[in-house]
């Protein structure tokens, strides 16, 4: 049952709390997931530590070519932030298919990486991204990729009665850089998504492909990469043969299961090649170069 509702001021309040409450306590700041977690007793705790006062982990900023995202962002502000929508469109895309407006106006992306959910739109994109996240504990900071934060089928390598993941940050893209959220969903607008990917790709100046990042959900236990078509398109010249291609090859990279709400594993791996095409086409045009 809980009996303390703590509103931390700082970082350092919660990293104190830790270590008074001893495993028994949670960092709320959304709250979506959590709160029907608690009621079903999914999760207990004693103490609630709130960090919606800590304006640290209310902004998105840009610093040395970074953006960080503090724990507080919610996927409203993120879709709507100019800053990302310039130099990650991806993730402002991705952040815009959560939920109801009501969740996206409430549930952070902090908290949906931390949630560990392998079709999670926000951290699909954020692996694409190749984003880092900023960890506080009793003995300091420390820096996860966001790709190994996933311990098995949602769960995290975070332990939340006793870490603060304070902020998310990743690489701005540039001018020669380009990136894609696709999604597949039931007609219902709630619905989880039956596949998402998200890719983010650099061109070299001759238009052939520096490097690429394809990542593919929910068809294993974490968002997937499909690294043997990213080595297939590295220093290529792209066209339309060589997208699909690659699209084949990455389906080969997923392992989808069969499921009531998500369709057959069968279908969904056919439908993902036509997900991945869009989705190179529209990295692609977004760098620049139009297939």
């Amino acid at each position: 049952m809980l009996k303390d509702y703590i509103i931390a001021k700082s970082t350092e309040d919660v990293i104190k709390s830790f270590s008074l409450y001893a495993g028994n306590c949670r960092v709320i700041a959304g709250g979506t997931d959590l709160i029907l977690d608690l009621k079903s007793e999914k999760i207990t705790c004693d103490h609630l530590i709130d960090i919606n006062k800590i304006e640290s982990l209310k902004k998105i900023q840009l610093k040395d070519g970074e953006i960080l995202i503090g724990a507080g962002v919610t996927h409203n502000e993120v879709n709507k932030s100019d800053l990302i929508n310039e130099k990650g469109s991806l993730l402002a895309k991705a952040c815009g298919t959560v939920g109801s407006l009501q969740i996206r106006n409430t549930a952070t992306l902090v908290g949906n990486v931390v949630k560990a959910q392998p079709a999670a739109d926000g951290a699909v994109a954020l692996v694409a991204l190749d984003a880092m996240a900023q960890v506080e504990d009793s003995n300091g900071t420390k820096y996860i990729a966001v790709k190994d934060m996933y311990s098995g089928l949602s769960k995290s390598v975070i332990d939340s009665t006793s870490e603060l993941v304070t902020h998310i940050k990743f690489k701005a893209l540039q001018k020669n850089q380009g990136s894609s959220f696709v999604r597949l969903s039931q007609r219902n607008a709630l619905a989880l998504p039956m596949l998402n990917v998200a890719v983010v790709l650099s061109l070299n100046e001759d238009n052939s492909i520096d490097w690429a990042r394809i990542v593919m959900s929910p068809v294993g236990p974490k968002p997937t990469r499909a690294t043997k078509a990213e080595d297939l398109l590295k220093g290529s010249t792209i066209n339309n043969e060589l997208i699909i291609k690659a699209s084949k090859l990455a389906a080969k990279d997923a392992h989808p299961r069969s499921s009531s709400l998500r369709g057959s594993a069968e279908y969904r791996k056919e439908v993902l090649e036509t997900l991945i095409q869009r989705a190179l086409k529209e990295a692609l045009s977004e760098a620049g170069l139009d297939i």
